[in-house]
């Protein structure tokens, strides 16, 4: 496909924008940055999400419960196992590709239902409070646990969703399979699921509004707001993690507070969205920014114009446009900075730049220069292939010259190649239909692309 942070609505030819869709859209070559927290299924008003808590919760104590019965050994090696769920690629891998807790670490988790006398009694009603006891719990750790432990609904939220969107499923297997009934992993599963086109790995699909980029019980909040520090280690003495991981063992009052005062405040719980726009303040903040740099390298305003450029087009794309990434790459021993878009087609005129220009991805190329040059034009014009289109965007700082000109328009006589140019003034137009919500920034693109085919030949 040769596309740009490819997802797999793209390799199927599904054009629905992220924010039209229930799921987090997965990424085919490397994870989601953010973790399914259990807390936001605990506080939801959907009766799915409290029952689906519960069954997440039953699942863990139960661990507790087979240690107690002379299973401990059995107990470690599910707990082993559901410490890794690469189907649903949350988290911050690059290769898609994570390890599973040691049965040394296992068997310290399970050794807290017998330490603690509350969870030996009642069991946890948050099971992600684990990482207030032994280190090296995170949240991505809590998130694949909550992932394992619910895996037969994802698999069935997953093939429900594929068969709306038309994304087509095959045989896999699922290496194990959580059964609730049993209480115990199943190896092997078959089942028809989508799959990496890379890989043949099957992909499970996950509701945006379970996502956070942290848990809700968090051990840092803890640490900073909530652990009472002068009674663990004497003044000026050293803090480490470890005294108060082993505090709070001896000590439960203290994690139980500050969990019910974390439930207390559920409300204030909400999923992180996958890309959030800047406010309107925000945006016209750049813009200043991006009208007060001098045009050139001096003083690294080539730099503060890039950055200040991939936050505010972001922003102003979506969501019509689903930002994909800002990339640098080398081109005629200059560095190019680039940002790319995912053409979901969500409207008529992104809709003719993928039917006349088989633009699956919108390239723009961000050059802080006071007058583009051919170079510039070859530069953009050359990173145009077929995967990502034959549809580019300079963002400059000015109109282009005569001659420019007169070259993106042979660009488009000779090749149907389409070269437009957002400047300053272009930008600024852009922040004000932002501000007034009348029309769409992306209109301003439209407008520059109308009149640029004014100029071609017919």
């Amino acid at each position: 496909m040769n596309l740009i942070r490819p997802r797999l609505t793209d390799y199927h030819g599904v054009n629905v924008q992220q924010i039209e869709l229930d799921f987090a859209i997965p990424f085919l070559e490397e994870d989601i940055p953010l973790y399914l927290d259990p807390f936001l299924l605990w506080k939801s008003p959907s009766y799915q999400d409290k029952s689906l808590h519960g069954a997440i919760l039953n699942s863990f104590n139960n661990l507790g419960f087979m240690a107690k019965k002379g299973q401990a050994d059995r107990a470690i090696q599910q707990l082993v196992i559901a410490s890794e769920c690469e189907e649903v690629g949350l988290g911050v891998s690059a290769s898609k590709k994570g390890k599973k807790i040691a049965k040394s670490k296992a068997s310290e988790i399970i050794s807290l239902f017998s330490n603690i006398s509350s969870y030996d009694q009642r069991g946890f009603s948050h099971f992600e409070e684990i990482q207030f006891f032994v280190d090296g719990i995170s949240k991505d750790r809590i998130s694949d646990f909550t992932c394992n432990f619910m895996k037969s609904f994802l698999v069935d939220y997953t093939i429900d969703q594929c068969e709306n969107l038309g994304i087509s499923t095959v045989d896999s297997t699922i290496n194990y399979l959580y059964d609730l009934n049993r209480y115990d992993f199943q190896e092997n599963v078959k089942i028809k699921l989508p799959v990496n086109p890379e890989t043949g790995e099957p992909i499970l699909l996950v509701p945006k509004r379970w996502l956070r980029f942290g848990p809700w019980l968090n051990f840092d909040e803890f640490f900073k707001y909530y652990c009472p520090l002068d009674e663990i280690v004497n003044p000026g003495g050293e803090i480490s993690k470890v005294k108060v991981l082993s505090f709070n063992r001896d000590n439960y009052g203290v994690v139980e507070s500050y969990i019910k005062e974390k439930e207390r405040t559920f409300e204030d719980c909400k999923n992180d969205p996958l890309f959030q726009q800047i406010p309107v303040v925000s945006a016209k903040r750049k813009l200043r920014e991006i009208k007060g740099l001098p045009a050139g390298k001096d003083e690294n305003a080539d730099k503060k114009f890039e950055d200040a450029a991939v936050s505010l087009l972001a922003s102003l794309m979506y969501p019509h446009l689903d930002f994909a990434t800002a990339q640098s790459r080398i081109e005629s021993g200059s560095q190019i900075r680039d940002l790319i878009f995912y053409n979901n087609r969500s409207n008529e005129f992104l809709k003719e730049l993928f039917d006349d220009y088989g633009s699956r991805q919108i390239v723009m190329e961000l050059k802080n220069v006071k007058q583009v040059e051919r170079d510039h034009v070859n530069q953009l014009n050359r990173y145009m292939t077929d995967s990502l289109g034959k549809f580019g965007v300079l963002v400059t700082r000015n109109d282009l010259s005569k001659p420019r000109r007169q070259n993106v328009i042979d660009l488009w006589s000779g090749q149907r190649r389409c070269i437009i140019t957002l400047t300053d003034s272009d930008i600024e137009q852009m922040v004000e239909v932002f501000e007034s919500k009348q029309r769409l920034p992306l209109d301003v693109l439209k407008k520059k692309y109308i009149e640029f085919r004014r100029l071609c030949p017919a």
